[in-house]
């Protein structure tokens, strides 16, 4: 929902717990183009953080996969991981967001420098800010100023008493709307999931039907993910998937699997590690967006202060990460943090490399558990992009 620094910050969640029971696999096809021991070394460094659950695949220029999980699902049963376990994808959607706000700017049915005003007349206003200096490419690139206030839960008690909450996209917006801006349009950097619930209301207001709609019949359907679902204001995950737990203290280890996202528009969608590595790679491989409106969507700015603790050397395009490799150049992304839920992907330039670590617990108590468990799986990232030497570019 929110980046992941930020969203555990917010968490007052502690240590982890000891693990019932923990199960560790590891499979590659023939001739993986990389250490499949390496992989599943990776998966259990980030499980021997207190990470209950965590599974990872890593697809190689050729088509074939790496795929390994540690850890188990289910804390109570002591089930293993399943390498085909939904998640929910959190934040990694607003990449979806902006594929669809790309495409209908090559459709010519709005343009980036449109400003929301345009699009959504006396929406945007009140506390300093104005709709008409903000524009669309600003929204897509956190870059807007407008504020983020959505609602969340801090400890055991709030997360019962809120899990099932319903919000319009009005009231969100509205709570935004009820504080200055954090900056100037296009003067500084700071993410806005405001920002991209605003995008959601632009798409329909260009289509006629919600974003979530557009996004599965202009990305899902044709690229044949069929195991990425839109699932509303359902708190419930198809199966198989792992239970998420976030830690509210030392001994306050909680399942929170079930709740209802707070942008349920934006935010509700599951996927799978396989999906998701296929998502990056059709859209970095050219086959989502024409050229220019791709290149568009690379032009990146820095990020905040606070963004590149988790990304060191980071930038950020239009719903879209771009992150230094150690072997050279860069690989493209979008992390998502939500309920428990943490996903870490890549994918290299040409979209022929990637990779998808999918985490089931989060640790946020400080920042040296949320540093060590971000740095973990963006080694498992780095590691995989840079194995064969597939990943400068």
């Amino acid at each position: 929902m929110i980046p992941i620094l930020r969203k555990h910050l917010a968490l007052a969640i502690g240590v982890a717990t000891l693990l019932t029971a923990e199960v560790t696999t590891a499979v590659a096809q023939p001739q993986a183009p990389f250490s499949a021991g390496q992989l599943r070394q990776d998966t259990d460094a980030i499980h021997a953080l207190g990470v209950s659950g965590v599974q990872a695949r890593v697809i190689a220029p050729d088509g074939r996969q790496s795929v390994a999980a540690s850890g188990t699902a289910d804390l109570n049963t002591g089930q293993p991981v399943s390498s085909d376990g939904y998640f929910r994808m959190a934040s990694t959607s607003k990449t979806l967001v902006a594929t669809v706000v790309l495409q209908l700017e090559a459709e010519g049915r709005l343009s980036l420098n449109d400003t929301v005003e345009h699009w959504k007349p006396g929406v945007v206003r009140g506390s300093g800010n104005d709709g008409r200096r903000i524009t669309v490419r600003q929204l897509l690139q956190h870059t807007s100023g407008i504020h983020d206030d959505l609602p969340g839960y801090t400890t055991p008690e709030e997360y019962y008493q809120q899990r099932y909450d319903v919000y319009s996209s009005g009231q969100l917006i509205a709570r935004a709307m009820a504080h200055a801006p954090d900056f100037a349009p296009g003067e500084g950097w700071a993410y806005s999931n405001t920002g991209y619930v605003l995008l959601d209301t632009v798409i329909q207001k260009a289509t006629g039907h919600p974003a979530h709609q557009e996004i599965e019949n202009r990305i899902l359907r044709p690229l044949g993910l069929d195991h990425t679902r839109w699932v509303g204001t359902s708190p419930t995950l198809p199966r198989p998937h792992a239970k998420a737990y976030q830690l509210f203290g030392p001994d306050a280890l909680v399942d929170v699997t079930d709740q209802v996202p707070v942008d349920h528009e934006n935010l509700s969608f599951v996927t799978t590690t396989r999906d998701e590595n296929v998502l990056f790679r059709a859209l970095l491989a050219g086959r989502l967006l024409p050229a220019r409106q791709l290149t568009e969507m690379k032009q990146t700015v820095p990020v905040s202060v606070e963004v590149q603790q988790l990304w060191p050397g980071g930038r950020y395009g239009l719903g879209l990460a771009e992150r230094p490799l150690t072997c050279g150049g860069a690989y493209w992304s979008h992390e998502g943090g939500d309920g428990g839920y943490i996903t870490l992907n890549g994918v290299t330039d040409d979209g022929r490399r990637s990779a998808v670590v999918s985490m089931s617990e989060a640790r946020g108590d400080t920042v040296e558990h949320i540093m060590s468990q971000e740095n973990a799986a963006s080694s498992l990232i780095d590691h995989a992009l840079c194995g064969g030497g597939g990943g400068a570019h």
